[in-house]
């Protein structure tokens, strides 16, 4: 287990969501913490202690108002603190050079590649192309309905047909480096881990899967590594006292580093 550090970003600054609270219209969310600092300030920080295989989240839709302030915040931070942070959102072939020429180790790609509700292969052979896979994250984030995970798009709002199955991400692997899975219907409220989930994902292990969702404790951070038989990296974000919360990011480091 490693831990995954996050910068994400909306409307222009640094901020940590409820995940299921983001609606395009009006860029509006329910926010948990806004931070004083800027992008750049945070990338700064996860390299001074050495984190790397983090992730910046763009919140806002191309079409924003807010979007070039939110682009601009995330390419300070790529300049800053080149090839130690990934980045999503809105990400397509013909934007994820852009990216990777500004610092990114890996561009992060869901809605471009899950379309109208299934997946979009010309566009998953694009991108792969574009990035390569070395370069390329697949975000496929999900949201619970029928008992089922599904993969969630656009900033987490419209559902798809793709179940996460160990069998999709048998069928997408092959396409990427890592895959980064956002539970978002507990995210950002740090109330506990998506444990069905988790141990899905924990039992599969054939490429690196970043885990975000729902931690608030220690406790959780165990029960995550226990379900995820110690093959899942983890992202936190509200809980943690960067961003306003109560567990210390130091002592999170010190947890995920022990054997």
């Amino acid at each position: 287990m490693e831990f995954r550090p996050c910068i994400d970003i909306h409307n222009g600054k640094v901020k940590q969501i409820v995940g299921g609270s983001l609606i395009d219209q009006g860029d509006r969310a329910e926010e948990n913490f806004v931070s004083g600092q800027d992008a750049a300030f945070y990338a700064r920080l996860y390299k001074r202690l050495g984190i790397s295989g983090g992730h910046i989240i763009m919140l806002n839709a191309r079409d924003s108002a807010y979007y070039e302030a939110t682009k601009e915040q995330a390419l300070s931070a790529l300049r800053a603190c080149p090839g130690i942070l990934q980045i999503g959102g809105g990400i397509d072939a013909d934007h994820a050079k852009e990216f990777l020429d500004a610092g990114a180790s890996h561009v992060i790609v869901t809605s471009y590649v899950f379309r109208d509700g299934k997946i979009d292969y010309t566009n998953l052979e694009k991108i792969k192309k574009a990035a390569g896979r070395e370069h390329l994250v697949l975000d496929v984030s999900c949201r619970k309905r029928d008992d089922a995970y599904y993969v969630v798009t656009d900033r987490w709002q419209k559902f798809t047909e793709e179940k996460v199955t160990r069998g999709l991400l048998d069928l997408l692997c092959g396409y990427c480096d890592e895959f980064l899975i956002h539970a978002v219907d507990v995210e950002g409220m740090a109330g506990g881990i998506e444990e069905e989930l988790v141990s899905l994902l924990g039992g599969w292990g054939r490429i690196p899967v970043t885990y975000a969702g729902g931690v608030g404790s220690y406790a959780d951070l165990a029960k995550l590594k226990e379900l995820g038989q110690g093959r899942l990296h983890v992202t936190i974000g509200s809980a943690l006292d960067i961003f306003g919360g109560a567990m210390s990011l130091n002592k999170v480091l010190q947890f995920v580093r022990q054997p």
